[in-house]
Formats: structure tokens, C-alpha cells, sequence
């Protein structure tokens, strides 16, 4: 049985006031911007359910009267932003990368958002009672933004206990806020004065041009950060799939495709004139290739994460089901067990579809059968959002929000979308064309709702343990979506313009651009499928890989080993550059060596909290100064960075990544 809540059932405390609201609606916002970044730059997004907790706390500390439960509403609609720029940040770029959109439209872009999040919010409610009280899932960010909160709090009155922010509190955000400062400023002097530089890079050729070297690291505090949150096992499993990728499979595909990357750098003539400049042409060309791999790995681990979940979420809808009868015989639940009425959550998904039928009607404009074609994929969006925004929530209990895969779900939900409409519309003329679109709108919609499943179970179980009341996170959760939804289009724009989103930025073409690895691929997926080709030798070789990694995954799940061996982690290392995977291993590291440490000192393992909030400030502060400096970069062009080829810029900026390290080191 759960153990008894902090706040009672039979106890009133304010939750849904309109403080609460207002914070946490601007948190959201904020947080989406931040994880939108990240995000793009890296293709992992972390929960802000610990860092929204300590900012609420920290400035409700500011108010006479706050509660314990009004901070769990603020970080309830605060997480939700950060969750739904996942969803818009997996997906809809490829729209602008394919070349269907010239830019980020803010209407369609909201309205998207909006649906995916509101029906990711929907289909879990169902599968509350299933999930958090009548099983034993971790749920790992869930419960640690509640420790956090109640470390902060404190009972003032004996005979009404009202829990208020205390000292605690305030050291909380201080930490965060340092932490911020740092990450940004680092941030500042890379991007926007150029002092230190945002990565190192070499490409060497060994044994007469016969073996081809690449590698780089990517000086960035956020990464660091990230690898920190995540833990060390998914850091290790991201840097072997760098490895595999990059030092092992570009050397092995120029031994044994040399011919075919010469063809593709543009490379001709003898390897004794080669220049610096054609070995890094056909480096990053046989990587291009490699990286495929990771395509094909994703695809079985999506398809493996739906089989593997497809009983628990079965065994889940049963019991919620169970649930509802019981109230309908007249069995009032107790506060802390009240949802939002299963009648109105109902009503709501089925009025969603007409919003969504004109949402594709506008995707297919222009194809003859498309009103046929909109009713169907409305209906698909209805079906496939429950299964997989369940299989997001279950997953989110399983391993937490910041290692959930949605990238999997997400991947399915393309591949099996964009096979239907290939029968229903064709691939000739008009239809190869919009096809693509459809299914990422489909895609964008789902990965949003699968997203805000996830970080709502977290936040649910957050309040289970709390005792708050469920129906009113529920609409602190909506509310955070719509915040997000209004301020992501615009995030996007201003990151597209100043770096570029898996493109030459078309103002500020110096900038280094996001990779927005999921996006790619997402694209690549889609438009393979209607015709543009798919090159499917190396997408094989990620099927043999994932094959090999669920086998292992399953003797460590057998000896109840600790070490695991998830899919989609090592597939998202193979297909992001290796520079990026350095400093998330290194984080890793850090808190692997910092746990093993305050276990040797018998600290208690609510020490960890500064840490996260230290990993999750760094992470902040250099998003929202990415965001910062891409606005001033498209306010003066060329203008930006400052300072142009600094010499000591490598140096420096493996200083900062160093100065960053010791820093979380020291005070985690």
C-alpha cells in the first residue's frame, strides 16, 4: 500500500489560486524555451519538475500565505512547457526542413500544440488510479520533486498545518540560480562574444590515407548537465553509440566505401594533394552514412518499447475501468482521489476531433480526396495518441521522464501513419508531396501527447504523495500547455534565425546550426516512404544492433543487474555527432562518483537535490542565453559574435567545460 499522505484527505489547503496560476503559466513558458534548445542542440530533453519546484518555492516565499500544495501546482504547469518542446521540437522542424513550410507558423504551430497536449493530458487520467496507487512504479523525477518540496517546507500551525516555503527553500534557488548564472555566462562569451569556443574537432588520416580518424567534443555546460540527470548508465549507453557511430563505423564505411564517399565529398585525384579541407568533406561524409544506423536501431526499439508495454497497459485500463464503476455506485472518493469526471474527459476528446479534421483538412489542401483522408487520420490520431501516451505514462514510471523514449513512440507513429496514407493516397505528384505533411502533423500532435502523458504521471505521483488533489493538477497541467503552446512557435523562430534548425540559418549564416537530430529524422523517415528513398543498408545494420542490445537488456533484466542496456539510448549516441555525447558522459560520471561519495559518508540521499539543481541550472541558464543571443544575432547580422577566430577561443572553452565540471563537482 502507498504510504499515507503528507497533507490528509480529509485536510483543505489552497492549491488552485490565482498566484499559482500566474507563475505557473510564465515558469511554463520560460522552461519551454529552455528545453526547446537543448532539445534541438542535443536530442535529449531532461524533466524541469525539480528546478520549477525550487523556483516556485523560492518566489512564493515572497507571499504571507503559500502552501506546499500551491508549490506542487506551480511546478505542475511549469513541467508541462518543458514537456511539450519535446514534442514540437522532435517533429515539426522537419516540416521546414523538407521544404514545406518557409517558417515557423505561429497559429498552426499553437494549435498543434495545444491538442496534442490537452489529449496527452486526457488519455491519462483514465490510467491515474492504475498507475501510481495500485502499482509500484519509480516514477524517480516525480518523487524527487516531492522530497525537494517537502525538504522546503515547514508546518507553522499544529492544529491547521499550512507547509510554507522555509530556508531551505531559499538556499534552493540561490543554488539554481548560480548555477544559471554560470551556464549562461559561458554561453555569452562562446556564442555571443566569442572569446571561448563551443567545440574542438580534428579529422587525421593514418596508414597512407587507408584509415580515416574524426572526432570532436562539444564544450557545452548544458551538456554536462544533462549527462548529470541522466545518470550514468544512459550517458555511458549514449557515448557507446557515439563510438560505434563515429570511431568505429566511419573509419570501417571509408575502408570499405571509399569509392562512394569520394563520389559524395565532391574528392578527386590523388590522396597525396588532398587538402584538411576534402578529408573532413569525406569524414562528415561517411558519418552521414554511419548515422543511419541509429535510424534503424530507433525503429526496433520503438517497436520493441510498444510490445514489451502492451500488458501493463491492458492491466492498467482494466483497473481504471474498475475505478470508475466504483464511483458510479455511489462510493465518493476521498479528495486526494478525485479526477476529473471520466464523462467530461470523454466529451473532450471526442469534440478534439473536429478541431483535428480541419487540422489535416489544411495539411492535405489541395488533394482531391482529402476530406475522406482528414477524417481518417483524426481517427488515427484518437487511437494512436491513447496507446502510446499510455505507453509514455507507463514508461515515465518506469524510468523517468528524462529517459522516456518518445522518440520511439514517435518514430512508430510515422512509419505506421505514413504507410497507411502511401496506400490511401499514392506517392505520384501531389500526393508525394503532401503526404509528408500530413503525417508530421500527425506525428507533432502525438509526440506532444505522449510528452505531457509522461510529465503528467510524474506530477500526478508527485501529488499522490503529497496529498494533493488530482483533478486540480490536471488543470494546472492544461494550463501549462496552453503557456507553452503560445510561446514554443515563437522560440523556434528565433533559434531558426539566429542558429539555424537543421539548416543554414537564412539571416545569420556563420552560426553554427542546431542538429535537431529527431527532426531529421523524422523527415528522412517520412519522405523516404513516399519515394524520396530510404537507403536501407545501414538502417539494417541498426536492426542487427538493436537486436543485440535487447538480448543484453533482457540477461541484465534476468540477473536484476543495475546496469541496463535500453535501445533507443545507444541509437540516439550512433546518430548525434560524438562531440556531443563526451560531455553528457562526463556528467555522468560526476554523478556516479558523487553518489558513490555521499554513500561512503552515510549522507542522506536527499543530498542528491543539489546536485540536480545545480546540473539543471547550468542547463537553464545556457538555453535561455542561447535564446537570448539568437535574438541579438537577428537583431544585428554579422554582428554576432563579437570576436571573430579567436586563437585562444579552444582553450578557453575547454577551460569553461573544466571550470563547470569542478564547480558542480564542488557544491553537488
Amino acid at each position: 500500500m502507498a504510504d499515507r499522505p503528507l497533507v490528509p484527505a480529509d485536510q483543505i489547503l489552497n492549491e488552485l489560486t490565482f498566484k499559482a496560476l500566474i507563475l505557473g503559466a510564465l515558469l511554463s513558458a520560460v522552461l519551454s524555451a529552455a528545453n526547446a534548445y537543448i532539445g534541438l542542440l542535443v536530442g535529449l530533453t531532461v524533466s524541469a519538475s525539480i528546478p520549477a519546484a525550487a523556483t516556485s518555492m523560492g518566489i512564493l516565499r515572497l507571499f504571507r500565505r503559500s502552501t506546499i500544495l500551491e508549490n506542487n501546482m506551480v511546478q505542475t504547469s511549469a513541467s508541462a512547457g518543458e514537456s511539450l518542446a519535446a514534442g514540437i521540437i522532435f517533429t515539426m522542424p522537419a516540416l521546414v526542413m523538407m521544404g514545406a513550410w518557409s517558417g515557423y507558423h505561429w497559429s498552426t504551430l499553437t494549435l498543434i500544440g495545444i491538442l496534442g497536449g490537452l489529449l496527452g493530458v486526457a488519455f491519462t487520467i483514465p490510467l491515474r488510479r492504475a498507475l501510481i496507487v495500485e502499482t509500484e512504479l519509480a516514477f524517480p523525477e516525480g518523487v524527487a520533486t516531492a522530497q525537494v518540496l517537502k525538504t522546503g517546507g515547514i508546518q507553522t500551525d499544529k492544529d491547521h498545518p499550512e507547509y510554507r516555503p522555509n530556508e531551505e527553500a531559499k538556499r534552493g534557488l540561490r543554488l539554481l540560480l548560480r548555477a544559471a548564472g554560470l551556464g549562461g555566462l559561458i554561453k555569452l562569451l562562446e556564442s555571443g562574444v566569442g572569446l571561448l569556443a563551443g567545440g574542438v574537432a580534428a579529422t587525421k588520416s593514418w596508414f597512407g590515407g587507408h584509415w580515416l580518424f574524426t572526432g570532436n567534443i562539444t564544450l557545452s555546460p548544458a551538456l554536462l548537465g544533462v549527462g548529470y540527470i541522466v545518470g550514468l548508465n544512459v550517458a555511458v549507453l549514449v557515448f557507446i553509440g557515439g563510438v560505434i557511430g563515429t570511431l568505429i563505423g566511419v573509419p570501417l564505411n571509408w575502408l570499405v566505401n571509399g569509392e562512394e564517399l569520394r563520389q559524395l565529398a565532391g574528392v578527386s585525384g590523388d590522396m597525396s594533394s588532398w587538402s584538411a579541407q576534402d578529408w573532413d568533406n569525406l569524414a562528415n561524409a561517411s558519418w552521414q552514412q554511419c548515422r543511419r544506423i541509429g535510424v534503424g536501431a530507433m525503429m526496433v526499439g520503438g517497436v520493441w518499447s510498444l510490445i514489451t508495454l502492451a500488458r501493463p497497459l491492458v492491466d492498467g485500463v482494466k483497473a481504471s475501468l474498475r475505478a470508475h464503476r466504483q464511483a458510479k455506485a455511489g462510493q465518493v472518493p476521498l479528495r486526494t482521489e478525485q479526477d476529473m469526471p471520466i464523462p467530461y474527459v470523454s466529451l473532450l476528446v471526442l469534440l478534439s476531433a473536429i478541431p483535428l479534421y480541419f487540422i489535416f483538412l489544411h495539411a492535405l489542401e489541395g488533394f482531391p480526396s482529402r476530406y475522406g483522408i482528414a477524417a481518417i487520420m483524426s481517427a488515427l490520431m484518437l487511437v494512436l495518441g491513447f496507446i502510446f501516451a499510455s505507453v509514455a505514462g507507463y514508461m515515465a514510471g518506469l524510468v523517468g521522464s528524462s529517459n522516456n523514449p518518445i522518440s520511439g513512440v514517435t518514430i512508430a507513429t510515422v512509419i505506421v501513419s505514413a504507410l497507411i496514407l502511401l496506400q490511401l493516397m499514392g506517392n505520384d505528384g501531389i500526393a508525394g508531396r503532401l503526404g509528408p505533411i500530413a503525417v508530421m502533423y500527425l506525428a507533432g500532435m502525438i509526440c506532444s501527447a505522449a510528452a505531457i502523458a509522461g510529465d503528467n504521471m510524474q506530477d500526478l505521483k508527485c501529488g499522490h504523495i503529497l496529498g494533493a488533489t488530482p483533478w486540480r493538477q490536471q488543470v494546472f497541467q492544461i494550463i501549462g500547455v496552453v503557456a507553452a503552446a503560445g510561446a514554443i512557435p515563437l522560440v523556434l523562430s528565433i533559434l531558426d534565425q539566429g542558429y539555424g534548425i537543421g539548416r543554414v540559418s537564412p539571416v545569420n549564416p556563420s552560426a553554427t546550426p542546431l542538429s535537431a537530430p529527431q527532426a531529421s529524422l523524422m523527415r528522412d523517415l517520412s519522405t523516404g516512404i513516399f519515394g524520396a528513398g530510404i537507403e536501407w543498408n545501414y538502417i539494417f545494420i541498426g536492426f542487427g544492433l538493436a537486436v543485440l542490445l535487447i538480448a543484453l537488456d533482457q540477461i541484465q533484466k534476468k540477473r536484476e543487474a543495475e546496469f541496463r542496456f535500453p535501445v533507443l539510448a545507444v541509437a540516439v549516441g550512433v546518430y548525434l555527432p560524438l562531440g556531443l555525447s563526451i560531455p553528457i558522459f562526463l556528467g555522468g560520471l560526476l554523478a556516479h562518483w558523487q553518489r558513490k561519495r555521499r554513500q561512503s559518508r552515510g549522507k542522506p540521499k536527499e543530498a542528491e537535490g543539489d546536485g540536480l539543481l545545480l546540473a539543471s541550472g547550468l542547463i537553464t541558464g545556457e538555453a535561455l542565453m542561447g535564446v537570448i543571443v539568437a535574438v541579438l544575432a537577428v537583431s544585428a547580422p554579422g554582428k554576432v559574435p563579437y570576436i571573430g577566430d579567436f586563437a585562444l577561443a579552444p582553450w578557453l572553452g575547454l577551460g569553461g567545460l573544466a571550470l563547470c565540471f569542478w564547480y558542480l563537482a564542488k557544491k553537488g
